[in-house]
C-alpha cells in the first residue's frame, strides 16, 4: 500500500518579510525594491516564491508593453 502522506520532493521557498534583512535578501534575489516585494506579497496574498515571482514577471511584462 502506498503512503498517501508523502511530502513532495520539491520544497517551496517561503518569502519572509518580517525582518528587514529577510526583505532585503528577497528583494535583491528577485531584482526588485523591498516596497515592490511587499506589494507583490500583498497582491498575491501568498508568500511562496513561485507565486510572487510569477506576479512580478507579469508586472514587468505589463510595464514593458505599455
Amino acid at each position: 500500500m502506498k503512503n498517501l502522506n508523502q511530502t513532495s520532493s520539491i520544497k517551496e521557498e517561503i518569502i519572509l518579510l518580517s525582518e528587514e534583512t529577510d526583505r532585503n535578501y528577497w528583494a535583491d534575489r528577485l531584482g526588485v525594491t523591498s516596497e515592490a516585494l511587499k506589494s507583490a506579497v500583498r497582491a498575491t496574498r501568498c508568500i511562496t516564491l513561485n507565486q510572487v515571482t510569477a506576479y512580478l514577471n507579469q508586472q514587468k511584462q505589463t510595464i514593458s508593453i505599455s
